[in-house]
């Protein structure tokens, strides 16, 4: 995944030569047209209708960084979000005024809905900052989109459901497969106020994106081969005090004077080391006065709202200080080691815990090994899922320290059946035990050299997928040639030619530049898929589909935490099969009331 910017150009060229000519003369089309519009093309590319006859009146249970990601995804034709749900201050004020420092991503709804001021947006979106049970029991609220912390997307999830509403919760489906199965028999059980059925879909992006469909496309024309290996990664620069999942800790604001009678008594009762915790807090303290300081001397208007935006941020994330993380669930609790983290620490740190997260492969590693199934899956016809036959892999602490559960780096190997390991895909009888494809995957922190992103390797090509931006495509091996696609009787087949020679120099691609993750996509979808019940209308990402990538990265978690290689089995993949690898068995529906 590290090229020359010359062999990455000559990568992007060649996928677009690739490209059908009418998928490419689509996307020049739907390009135009959606700038001129200012819409997006997943309606047009992935034919779901362009709008809804009214928007789905959506509330979100958990504002914080991934579910304002989501809310930054919300397109105002398709969905009216109508209430929020957040424990913390601090994400109900980004819910509203977006992340400051990642504006881009997480804008926040009154720019998503263009309103001036969070009092005219109160006005449209009731605010729920205590238990979210009253916003799920809301009338006026249709559908939920959760973006929890893991261990608590079921337990929303089926309460949501109960109250008859349609659902997109975040990946991972569930913190177990049991519980995953849980919410599928759920929404396969249970049904919205008119009678139809739930919507459960789960925010695994890459089914909606325009990039790895045609990645897919041109895997399916023979373009690359057999595939027979697949290499996936995500590699982060996370260094102990400066970890994303460490995110920092609310410290109180308190009036100067209240700072130095607390520094008087950390002398008499705690010594140096208490009184150097007061004076970190003063020095944050004193920060945001100095940051408040210059706003009144600021003579630029721009920059002055900018710095009155960072530090109402910065006021709301101290205001954290009051959450009773206790009443929520959350506890204390002294690991290996021998460091005790609080309640609001599990609360706002809720990636670092088994307890309350599933770890790398849950949070990362599930994304990509989504999207290695998809390209593994492109070798059926009937568009199901292929599912690995067996995972090993390793994780190791070796970076960070004592102060978390999870590891720091998790490396695994996948055993996938390729083209003629099956005589037929939905029997599975196996014909040529040899024909396996392996697909491995690293996600390492201390180091992100080579960002993340898949390189697929056939027989006849490699495909590289670049951190969702951008696929690059090479004949064979070799990153330096162009290449000229030809259709015939055996499908697509390529040719190459040196940098610089042979045929003309392929015109300016048309592909949009900035490529959409998917995301605005997938709510889109969801929302239409509810206006429009029909039983051929559902979320790409539904249980099923969900289910599978769930058991993917927690059976990997199992292999690594076992040390041992781990055949999968059939019956965990499905829905109305008790059996897991976990130690329980999923619930009745009864038995969670």
């Amino acid at each position: 995944m590290n090229l020359t910017p010359e062999q990455r150009e000559i990568g992007k060229q060649n996928f677009y030569e690739a490209m059908g000519t009418t998928r490419r003369d689509f996307l020049k089309g739907s390009a135009l047209s959606a700038a001129v519009a200012g819409t997006g093309l997943g309606a047009a590319y992935f034919n779901y209708g362009a709008t809804v006859d009214r928007p789905v009146r959506v509330g979100i249970i958990g504002t914080g960084d991934e579910g304002n990601v989501l809310i930054g995804g919300v397109n105002p034709d398709y969905v009216e979000v109508v209430a929020i749900a957040d424990i913390r201050p601090y994400n109900i004020h980004r819910a509203f005024h977006g992340h400051q420092a990642a504006l881009g991503p997480r804008p926040g709804l009154m720019k998503v809905y263009g309103w001036s001021t969070e009092d005219e947006a109160r006005k449209h979106v009731k605010v729920y900052n205590d238990m979210y049970d009253e916003l799920i029991a809301d009338e006026n609220v249709e559908a939920v989109i959760i973006a929890l912390p893991l261990w608590l997307h079921d337990v929303a999830a089926i309460k949501a459901m109960r109250a008859g509403k349609h659902v997109l919760t975040e990946k991972l489906m569930g913190q177990t497969i049991g519980r995953c199965k849980e919410m599928a028999r759920a929404a396969a059980q249970l049904r919205d106020p008119d009678g139809n059925p739930i919507h459960l879909a789960t925010g695994h992006q890459r089914h909606y994106s325009i990039l790895y469909d045609n990645a897919v496309d041109q895997i399916k024309r023979g373009l690359i081969g057999d595939i027979h290996h697949i290499r996936a990664q995500w590699h982060r620069s996370n260094l102990p005090g400066h970890d994303s999942w460490q995110p920092s800790m609310p410290t109180e604001v308190v009036e100067k004077r209240v700072v130095d009678i607390a520094r008087r008594d950390a002398k008499a009762s705690g010594g140096p080391a208490a009184e150097e915790a007061v004076i970190e807090q003063w020095k944050i303290l004193l920060d945001l006065w100095n940051r408040e300081g210059r706003i009144a001397k600021e003579t630029d208007p721009a920059t002055a709202e900018k710095l009155e935006a960072q530090a109402a941020e910065f006021r709301a994330q101290l205001q954290d200080l009051a959450v009773d993380a206790a009443k929520y669930g959350y506890q204390e609790k002294t690991i290996d080691g021998g460091y005790t983290y609080k309640p609001l620490e599990e609360l706002i740190r809720w990636r670092l815990w088994d307890r309350t997260g599933a770890g790398l492969m849950a949070e990362l590693g599930s994304h990509q090994l989504d999207a290695a199934g998809i390209f593994v899956s492109s070798q059926r016809d009937d568009g199901e899922k292929v599912h690995p036959l067996a995972v090993q892999g390793i994780g190791v602490r070796s970076l960070f320290p004592a102060d978390r559960e999870v590891d720091d780096h998790v490396h695994c190997q996948f055993e996938y059946p390729m083209k003629g390991y099956y005589e037929d895909f939905k029997t599975q009888q196996v014909a040529d035990p040899n024909r396996q494809l392996v697909v491995t995957y690293s996600s390492i922190n201390g180091n992100g050299f080579g960002n993340y992103g898949e390189v697929v390797l056939g027989t006849k090509g490699t495909m590289v997928v670049a951190s969702e931006k951008e696929v690059l495509l090479y004949k064979g091996g070799d990153a330096n040639a162009k290449i000229e696609v030809k259709e015939g009787k055996g499908g697509a087949a390529m040719t190459s030619y040196e940098t610089g020679g042979g045929a003309a120099p392929i015109a300016q691609a048309s592909v949009p530049q900035n490529v959409s993750r998917g995301y605005r996509e997938e709510i889109e979808h969801w929302a239409w898929c509810i206006r429009n019940p029909a039983p051929e209308n559902h979320p790409k990402c539904t249980p099923k589909v969900a289910m599978a990538d769930a058991v993917i990265a927690l059976t990997s978690n199992l292999a690594m935490q076992r040390k041992q290689r781990i055949e999968f089995k059939k019956e965990w993949f499905d829905i109305d099969s008790d059996e897991t690898p976990e130690d329980s068995a999923p619930r009745s529906l009864a038995d969670l009331a």
